[in-house]
Protein backbone atom coordinates (compact mmCIF):
# COMPACT_ATOMS: atom_id res chain seq x y z
CA UNK A 1 0.00 0.00 0.00
CA UNK A 2 2.71 2.36 0.64
CA UNK A 3 4.37 1.48 -2.54
CA UNK A 4 1.07 2.41 -3.85
CA UNK A 5 0.83 5.62 -2.83
CA UNK A 6 3.89 7.02 -3.47
CA UNK A 7 3.98 5.54 -6.95
CA UNK A 8 1.10 7.50 -7.79
CA UNK A 9 2.06 10.22 -6.40
CA UNK A 10 -0.64 10.71 -3.80
CA UNK A 11 -1.44 13.55 -2.22
CA UNK A 12 -4.31 12.93 -0.22
CA UNK A 13 -5.40 9.86 1.98
CA UNK A 14 -9.31 9.86 2.54
CA UNK A 15 -10.07 6.62 4.83
CA UNK A 16 -13.98 6.19 5.40
CA UNK A 17 -13.56 4.11 8.50
CA UNK A 18 -11.57 4.38 11.73
CA UNK A 19 -9.42 1.49 10.72
CA UNK A 20 -8.63 2.48 7.35
CA UNK A 21 -7.29 5.63 8.94
CA UNK A 22 -5.25 3.34 11.13
CA UNK A 23 -3.43 1.51 8.56
CA UNK A 24 -3.08 5.74 6.90
CA UNK A 25 -1.35 6.48 9.45
CA UNK A 26 0.93 4.16 9.52
CA UNK A 27 1.42 3.50 5.55
CA UNK A 28 2.45 7.76 5.50
CA UNK A 29 4.56 7.76 8.25
CA UNK A 30 7.48 9.90 7.10
CA UNK A 31 5.68 11.02 4.27
CA UNK A 32 3.92 14.30 3.59
CA UNK A 33 0.72 12.83 2.58
CA UNK A 34 -2.10 14.13 4.75
CA UNK A 35 -4.96 11.67 5.92
CA UNK A 36 -8.56 12.77 5.91
CA UNK A 37 -10.99 10.64 7.90
CA UNK A 38 -14.88 10.01 7.43
CA UNK A 39 -17.39 9.14 10.23
CA UNK A 40 -20.22 7.70 9.11
CA UNK A 41 -21.34 6.68 12.69
CA UNK A 42 -21.50 7.59 16.31
CA UNK A 43 -19.14 5.29 18.73
CA UNK A 44 -22.18 4.16 21.17
CA UNK A 45 -21.07 0.60 22.90
CA UNK A 46 -17.68 0.33 21.67
CA UNK A 47 -15.11 -1.08 23.87
CA UNK A 48 -12.55 0.64 26.04
CA UNK A 49 -9.83 -0.10 23.59
CA UNK A 50 -11.84 0.64 20.20
CA UNK A 51 -12.58 4.24 22.24
CA UNK A 52 -8.95 4.81 22.93
CA UNK A 53 -8.00 4.10 19.24
CA UNK A 54 -10.24 6.42 17.99
CA UNK A 55 -9.04 8.81 20.28
CA UNK A 56 -5.75 8.66 18.84
CA UNK A 57 -7.10 9.07 15.29
CA UNK A 58 -8.93 11.39 15.23
CA UNK A 59 -5.90 13.32 16.69
CA UNK A 60 -3.45 12.58 14.32
CA UNK A 61 -5.60 12.58 11.42
CA UNK A 62 -5.24 16.06 9.30
CA UNK A 63 -9.08 16.70 9.08
CA UNK A 64 -11.94 14.69 10.19
CA UNK A 65 -15.44 14.93 8.29
CA UNK A 66 -19.27 14.52 9.93
CA UNK A 67 -22.02 13.99 8.00
CA UNK A 68 -23.71 16.41 10.38
CA UNK A 69 -23.39 19.10 12.93
CA UNK A 70 -24.73 17.46 16.16
CA UNK A 71 -22.53 14.68 15.10
CA UNK A 72 -19.38 16.80 14.75
CA UNK A 73 -20.18 18.76 17.96
CA UNK A 74 -20.99 15.10 19.88
CA UNK A 75 -17.56 14.55 18.85
CA UNK A 76 -15.28 17.47 19.50
CA UNK A 77 -16.62 17.60 22.96
CA UNK A 78 -16.04 13.84 23.63
CA UNK A 79 -13.08 13.50 22.30
CA UNK A 80 -11.82 17.47 23.13
CA UNK A 81 -11.43 17.97 19.18
CA UNK A 82 -9.92 21.19 17.45
CA UNK A 83 -12.60 22.43 16.11
CA UNK A 84 -10.64 23.66 13.47
CA UNK A 85 -9.73 20.64 11.95
CA UNK A 86 -13.25 18.94 11.91
CA UNK A 87 -15.18 19.63 8.92
CA UNK A 88 -19.31 18.67 8.13
CA UNK A 89 -19.99 17.40 4.68
CA UNK A 90 -23.68 16.59 4.22
CA UNK A 91 -23.90 13.18 2.25
CA UNK A 92 -24.83 13.44 -1.32
CA UNK A 93 -27.80 11.84 -3.44
CA UNK A 94 -28.47 11.52 -7.31
CA UNK A 95 -31.22 12.96 -7.80
CA UNK A 96 -31.27 12.08 -11.95
CA UNK A 97 -31.39 8.76 -10.14
CA UNK A 98 -34.65 9.30 -8.56
CA UNK A 99 -35.70 10.47 -11.38
CA UNK A 100 -35.18 8.76 -14.18
CA UNK A 101 -36.88 5.64 -12.11
CA UNK A 102 -39.64 3.62 -13.72
CA UNK A 103 -43.29 3.77 -12.53
CA UNK A 104 -44.45 1.04 -9.50
CA UNK A 105 -47.53 -0.67 -9.52
CA UNK A 106 -47.35 -1.23 -5.84
CA UNK A 107 -51.09 0.18 -5.42
CA UNK A 108 -52.50 -2.45 -8.01
CA UNK A 109 -50.37 -5.19 -5.85
CA UNK A 110 -51.75 -4.13 -2.81
CA UNK A 111 -55.15 -3.62 -4.15
CA UNK A 112 -56.17 -0.35 -2.12
CA UNK A 113 -59.31 1.10 -2.48
CA UNK A 114 -59.98 4.45 -3.02
CA UNK A 115 -60.45 5.93 0.09
CA UNK A 116 -57.16 4.16 1.53
CA UNK A 117 -53.45 5.78 2.03
CA UNK A 118 -50.57 3.95 1.48
CA UNK A 119 -47.60 4.94 3.98
CA UNK A 120 -44.09 4.13 3.71
CA UNK A 121 -40.69 3.82 5.44
CA UNK A 122 -37.27 2.93 4.00
CA UNK A 123 -34.55 1.45 5.81
CA UNK A 124 -33.00 -1.90 6.89
CA UNK A 125 -33.75 -3.59 10.25
CA UNK A 126 -30.49 -2.21 11.85
CA UNK A 127 -29.69 -0.47 14.89
CA UNK A 128 -29.98 3.29 14.60
CA UNK A 129 -33.45 3.03 13.53
CA UNK A 130 -36.50 1.91 15.78
CA UNK A 131 -38.78 0.14 12.95
CA UNK A 132 -40.65 -1.10 16.27
CA UNK A 133 -42.11 2.00 17.08
CA UNK A 134 -43.49 2.25 13.65
CA UNK A 135 -45.36 -0.71 14.14
CA UNK A 136 -46.54 0.74 17.60
CA UNK A 137 -48.03 3.85 15.90
CA UNK A 138 -49.59 1.63 13.03
CA UNK A 139 -51.50 -0.18 15.25
CA UNK A 140 -52.74 2.81 17.08
CA UNK A 141 -53.84 4.18 13.53
CA UNK A 142 -55.69 0.81 13.36
CA UNK A 143 -57.39 1.23 16.43
CA UNK A 144 -58.68 4.66 15.70
CA UNK A 145 -60.32 3.52 12.38
CA UNK A 146 -57.69 4.68 9.67
CA UNK A 147 -57.91 3.34 6.50
CA UNK A 148 -54.86 2.44 5.65
CA UNK A 149 -51.71 0.14 4.58
CA UNK A 150 -48.41 0.33 5.02
CA UNK A 151 -44.75 -0.94 3.70
CA UNK A 152 -41.43 -1.36 5.31
CA UNK A 153 -38.82 -1.26 2.66
CA UNK A 154 -35.30 -2.78 3.86
CA UNK A 155 -33.73 -5.64 4.27
CA UNK A 156 -33.97 -8.28 7.96
CA UNK A 157 -29.83 -7.84 9.45
CA UNK A 158 -27.57 -11.04 9.49
CA UNK A 159 -26.12 -9.65 12.98
CA UNK A 160 -29.66 -8.30 14.77
CA UNK A 161 -32.32 -10.51 13.33
CA UNK A 162 -34.12 -9.88 16.59
CA UNK A 163 -35.13 -6.36 15.30
CA UNK A 164 -37.03 -7.48 12.21
CA UNK A 165 -38.74 -10.65 14.13
CA UNK A 166 -39.82 -8.31 16.64
CA UNK A 167 -41.77 -6.35 14.36
CA UNK A 168 -43.17 -9.32 12.60
CA UNK A 169 -44.55 -10.96 15.84
CA UNK A 170 -45.82 -7.46 16.64
CA UNK A 171 -47.82 -7.19 13.28
CA UNK A 172 -49.06 -10.95 13.52
CA UNK A 173 -49.89 -10.55 17.28
CA UNK A 174 -52.27 -7.54 16.74
CA UNK A 175 -53.88 -8.70 13.48
CA UNK A 176 -52.26 -5.86 11.22
CA UNK A 177 -51.14 -8.83 8.49
CA UNK A 178 -53.70 -7.48 5.84
CA UNK A 179 -52.40 -3.47 6.65
CA UNK A 180 -48.60 -4.18 7.09
CA UNK A 181 -46.16 -5.37 4.22
CA UNK A 182 -42.31 -6.17 4.55
CA UNK A 183 -41.10 -5.71 0.76
CA UNK A 184 -37.61 -6.74 1.78
CA UNK A 185 -34.90 -5.22 -0.28
CA UNK A 186 -36.10 -3.29 -3.17
CA UNK A 187 -33.86 -2.27 -6.59
CA UNK A 188 -37.19 0.38 -6.86
CA UNK A 189 -37.38 2.47 -4.02
CA UNK A 190 -37.46 5.65 -5.35
CA UNK A 191 -40.19 4.43 -7.69
CA UNK A 192 -42.04 2.93 -4.71
CA UNK A 193 -41.53 6.47 -2.67
CA UNK A 194 -43.56 8.15 -5.24
CA UNK A 195 -46.58 6.36 -4.54
CA UNK A 196 -46.37 6.97 -0.89
CA UNK A 197 -49.25 9.35 0.34
CA UNK A 198 -46.74 9.46 3.55
CA UNK A 199 -43.21 8.66 4.47
CA UNK A 200 -42.71 8.07 8.52
CA UNK A 201 -39.60 7.13 10.07
CA UNK A 202 -37.98 6.83 13.48
CA UNK A 203 -34.76 7.11 14.42
CA UNK A 204 -32.88 6.27 17.73
CA UNK A 205 -29.22 7.54 16.98
CA UNK A 206 -28.96 8.18 12.68
CA UNK A 207 -26.17 10.79 11.83
CA UNK A 208 -27.90 12.16 8.80
CA UNK A 209 -30.47 9.76 7.49
CA UNK A 210 -30.73 9.68 3.68
CA UNK A 211 -33.72 7.57 3.71
CA UNK A 212 -35.32 10.59 5.07
CA UNK A 213 -33.95 13.50 2.37
CA UNK A 214 -34.78 10.76 -0.44
CA UNK A 215 -38.26 10.83 1.16
CA UNK A 216 -38.29 14.93 0.94
CA UNK A 217 -36.96 14.29 -2.43
CA UNK A 218 -39.65 12.33 -3.84
CA UNK A 219 -42.08 15.20 -2.88
CA UNK A 220 -44.49 13.59 -0.39
CA UNK A 221 -45.46 14.69 3.02
CA UNK A 222 -42.82 13.50 5.57
CA UNK A 223 -43.19 12.48 9.61
CA UNK A 224 -39.69 12.25 11.31
CA UNK A 225 -39.02 12.09 15.24
CA UNK A 226 -36.98 14.95 17.09
CA UNK A 227 -33.97 13.45 16.92
CA UNK A 228 -31.21 16.19 16.68
CA UNK A 229 -29.93 15.11 13.25
CA UNK A 230 -33.43 14.92 11.85
CA UNK A 231 -34.16 18.55 12.99
CA UNK A 232 -30.73 19.39 11.48
CA UNK A 233 -31.63 18.08 7.61
CA UNK A 234 -35.00 19.30 7.97
CA UNK A 235 -34.62 22.75 9.03
CA UNK A 236 -35.94 22.48 12.42
CA UNK A 237 -39.02 20.74 11.09
CA UNK A 238 -39.64 23.41 8.28
CA UNK A 239 -39.79 20.84 5.48
CA UNK A 240 -41.17 17.84 7.59
CA UNK A 241 -43.21 17.19 10.44
CA UNK A 242 -41.52 16.73 13.36
CA UNK A 243 -42.94 14.13 16.55
CA UNK A 244 -42.06 13.87 19.99
CA UNK A 245 -39.13 10.63 20.03
CA UNK A 246 -41.29 7.95 21.59
CA UNK A 247 -44.62 9.58 21.70
CA UNK A 248 -46.87 7.19 19.71
CA UNK A 249 -49.59 9.84 20.63
CA UNK A 250 -47.94 12.61 19.44
CA UNK A 251 -47.53 11.47 15.90
CA UNK A 252 -50.87 10.21 15.98
CA UNK A 253 -52.31 13.87 16.41
CA UNK A 254 -49.19 15.02 13.91
CA UNK A 255 -50.92 12.37 11.71
CA UNK A 256 -54.53 13.48 12.19
CA UNK A 257 -54.08 17.04 11.33
CA UNK A 258 -52.32 16.18 8.08
CA UNK A 259 -55.33 14.45 6.91
CA UNK A 260 -57.47 17.28 7.91
CA UNK A 261 -55.37 19.38 6.04
CA UNK A 262 -53.37 17.38 3.47
CA UNK A 263 -53.46 20.41 0.71
CA UNK A 264 -51.01 22.13 3.43
CA UNK A 265 -48.70 19.36 3.67
CA UNK A 266 -48.56 19.00 -0.21
CA UNK A 267 -47.63 22.77 -0.40
CA UNK A 268 -44.59 21.65 2.48
CA UNK A 269 -43.29 18.72 0.30
CA UNK A 270 -43.15 20.95 -2.99
CA UNK A 271 -41.56 23.28 -0.86
CA UNK A 272 -39.14 20.40 0.61
CA UNK A 273 -37.90 19.22 -2.89
CA UNK A 274 -36.44 21.92 -3.87
CA UNK A 275 -34.60 22.35 -0.91
CA UNK A 276 -32.88 19.26 -0.75
CA UNK A 277 -32.23 19.19 -4.22
CA UNK A 278 -29.94 22.62 -3.74
CA UNK A 279 -28.47 21.47 -0.11
CA UNK A 280 -27.74 17.67 -0.55
CA UNK A 281 -27.29 16.73 -4.53
CA UNK A 282 -23.83 15.43 -5.37
CA UNK A 283 -22.40 18.35 -6.80
CA UNK A 284 -22.96 19.98 -3.33
CA UNK A 285 -21.22 17.21 -1.74
CA UNK A 286 -17.76 17.22 -4.10
CA UNK A 287 -18.03 20.77 -3.73
CA UNK A 288 -17.41 20.38 -0.04
CA UNK A 289 -15.14 18.11 -0.01
CA UNK A 290 -12.99 19.71 -2.85
CA UNK A 291 -13.32 22.77 -0.09
CA UNK A 292 -11.92 20.61 2.76
CA UNK A 293 -9.10 19.27 0.32
CA UNK A 294 -7.79 22.44 -0.61
CA UNK A 295 -7.85 23.60 3.08
CA UNK A 296 -5.35 20.88 4.32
Amino acid sequence: LRLLMVGQNIDIVHAQQFIDALYALFVCVGTKKKIVLSVHGFDFNFSKISLFLNWVILKLSHANIFVSEMQCNYFVKKYRLNPRKQMVVYNGISFKKMYDNEFSDIREKLKLTSDELLLGTVGNFVPGRNPLFICQFLNKLHQNGFNFKFIFIGKKSETTPEIYDSCVNYIQENNLNEKVFFLGSRNDVYALLKELDAFVYASDHDTFGIAVVEALASGIPVFVNDWGVMNEITSNGEYATLYKTGDVNDLCDKFSVFLMCADDYTIKANRALDFVKKKYSIGSHIDSLMRVYDNI
